[in-house]
């Protein structure tokens, strides 16, 4: 996929020439790359079915270097896409053919820890792990973690709002960042929040939390910190249906409780998972559920004896509760490595990444298993069950490239019936170039261009990652999903495909 027609020869390499030279004067030799050898590796994300080499790569060091980059591409308009640590699963750090890739890889110090705030500055190319364990001295730790939070950065979690296991009692990344600075499009300085938990004016924090790098680049970032729990101890449900583990989930939140994590695995995923990590679980099960409760001894204690209750009286056949913090470790460690565990059972996969209302999660599960034999190729589920994020893992060799188009039609489809469950086709991946089509099925014409207003708000000329996240109403037409009512087709200006 490209987002761009291929420029010919020519007029790539004039272009290049051109912007390379005009960086070469803001920026110092070692943070400017352009030879094809240099770029290949920002060619893709995590999404690397999809691929497309830079016109050139910038590296700044400084804000100043930031701003200067901004404004010289800016003054030639020039395509720019932010990139952290390139763990996307959606394409939205895809480069563009006539753009340059803006690394923020070199923006990776924690500035300061406040323990009587309960805050931390830090630049955007800090990892997320990196934040919590700057925190612990303190008592202290940064709530969403994504499983990818070994490496992802907190300037790419913000631009996807990603959380992870935790964010279903302490909140999404939304909830749990003050302040957010950066710069636009012209290389003009912008703050988004403030220091306290109000911002004076229009708070426009939320449109930057999930913009996906298309209204500003993120520079610096002051996150919530949260006090560490006295205790935290996993219960591990088995369950002799996928269904049932399912319907679990809904019965647990609807007792009125919020574990700190609720994660289901189904057998397969089990299986791959157990083999790579050893992690403990229960292979004879359908699915497995994971319980994460946390708080004081007493708090744990009262809460894993009523989800205890609740899970079974759901159908959960052995119920099993770490006894200390290794094996509650080992626990998690299972699940975060489901995606490198897939890895070695498969040439390739395809995460998707939808949610829907926990009460439709049997549904789902069961259309899912009905697409396995309807596009011939295996699913392995694993998802955040507590806030309805789904992340079926399809299985495929890219190398075939009908299995890759019969995984791209599984995975719209997937989206699609998440839609029609109820859901929304973004989770916390982002839509990048992944799911510019589902967006088609979610939104109308008219909400896309007031994504679009957005978005020429603060980035007029649209030279910020164009092309992902809002599909065009061309694109739309494409993809066959307008409606025909009483004979009439709307936009027939439009050529049609």
């Amino acid at each position: 996929m490209t987002l761009v027609p291929s420029p010919a020869a020519s007029e790539l390499a004039a272009r290049r020439a051109e912007v390379v030279t005009a960086l070469r004067a803001v920026l110092p030799v070692h943070a400017l790359l352009w030879h094809d050898a240099d770029t290949t590796p920002y060619e893709c994300d995590g999404l690397t079915a999809y691929r497309q080499r830079p016109l050139a790569v910038a590296l700044p060091d400084t804000e100043a270097q930031v701003a200067a980059v901004l404004r010289t591409c800016h003054a030639l308009g020039v395509p720019v896409v932010a990139r952290g640590a390139g763990t996307g699963l959606s394409g939205g750090a895809m480069p563009h053919a006539l753009g340059v890739t803006l690394s923020l890889a070199r923006f990776n110090r924690i500035l300061g820890v406040d323990p009587l705030a309960c805050t931390a500055v830090v630049q955007a190319g800090v990892r997320n792990l990196a934040i919590s364990e700057e925190a612990a001295p303190f008592g202290l730790y940064y709530a969403p973690d994504p499983s990818s939070q070994i490496a992802c950065t907190i300037g790419g979690n913000i631009a996807e709002n990603s959380g992870g296991v935790h964010c279903l009692k302490y909140g999404l990344t939304l909830h749990n960042v003050l302040q957010v600075r950066g710069f636009t499009a012209a290389g003009e300085p912008i703050t988004f929040g403030s220091l306290a938990l109000d911002a004076p004016g229009l708070d426009v924090l939320p449109l930057v939390i999930g913009s996906e790098g298309m209204l500003a680049v993120i520079t610096e970032v002051t996150v919530k910190l949260v006090p560490k729990p006295r205790l935290a101890r996993c219960l591990m449900a088995s369950f002799p249906t996928v269904e049932a583990a399912g319907e679990a989930v809904a019965a647990v939140i609807a007792a009125g409780i919020i574990p700190a994590g609720l994660e289901l695995m189904d057998k397969p995923m089990t299986a791959a998972v157990e083999d790579f990590v050893h992690a403990g679980y229960d292979l004879d099960a359908a699915a497995i559920l994971l319980c994460e409760s946390d708080g004081t001894p007493d708090e744990v204690a009262e809460e894993i004896e009523r989800m205890s209750a609740v899970l079974r009286a759901a159908g959960a056949n052995r119920l099993e509760v770490s006894q200390d913090e290794a094996q509650r470790l080992r626990f998690w460690s299972g699940r975060k490595n489901a995606f490198p565990a897939s890895g070695r059972i498969s040439p390739d996969y395809m995460c998707m990444d939808s949610t829907i209302p926990r009460k439709r999660l049997a549904d789902i599960l069961r259309a899912i298993a009905e697409m396995e034999q309807k596009y011939g190729l295996r699913c392995c589920n694993v998802f955040h069950a507590g806030d309805g994020n789904l992340h079926p893992l399809i299985l495929f060799d890219a190398n075939d490239p009908d299995q890759l188009h019969r995984c791209e039609q599984f995975g719209a489809e997937i989206l699609e019936t998440s839609v029609a469950l109820g859901g929304t086709v973004t989770g916390e991946h982002g839509v990048g170039v992944e799911k510019l089509n589902s967006m088609c099925v979610q939104f109308s014409a008219e909400e896309r261009e007031q994504m679009f207003a957005i978005k020429r708000a603060f980035d007029e000329r649209e030279l910020l990652n164009p092309g992902k996240v809002i599909p065009t109403l061309h694109r739309c037409a494409e993809y066959g999903r307008l409606t025909v009512r009483r004979g009439l087709l709307p936009f027939p200006e439009l050529e049609r495909f």
